[in-house]
């Protein structure tokens, strides 16, 4: 995966993580609409860190 792609996609993701429970699950009453959510993007920012930084190597 290229690093711009990844790197341009964890933006994204960070911005969903802000955007999206104040947007789209403002009317879901239940506290664990966004907790869900949140814990989602969460292993998701996780996996896509691994493996945008799998090929650091030290020069």
């Amino acid at each position: 995966m290229s690093r711009r792609i990844g790197f341009g996609l964890l933006g994204v993701l960070v911005v969903a993580a802000v955007i999206v429970p104040y947007t789209l699950l403002r009317d879901v009453q239940a506290w664990y609409g966004s907790l869900l959510f949140w814990g989602l993007i969460g292993l998701a920012v996780i996996v896509l860190n691994l493996l945008v930084t799998a090929d650091f190597k030290e020069k």
